[in-house]
């Protein structure tokens, strides 16, 4: 799980392996696996740092590089 925040604001996790797409538009924009869109304040940059952070950590036991 990756953390996010939401245009008005406020923070959530969310699943990362129910990503599909993140586009940068105006807003970024996320589409998952079940075809929502959620906008949300984050790069899409910082998203892809989130999920290699996250995939890392669970997957390899890896120490995060600062």
């Amino acid at each position: 799980m990756i953390p996010l925040s939401s245009l008005s604001g406020n923070e959530f996790f969310l699943n990362c392996d129910m990503i599909v797409k993140i586009e940068a538009l105006p807003d970024t924009v996320i589409t998952l696996t079940d075809g929502r869109a959620m906008r949300v304040k984050e790069s899409p940059d910082k998203i892809i740092e989130e999920i290699v952070k996250y995939k890392r950590k669970i997957h390899l036991g890896l120490p995060e590089v600062e």
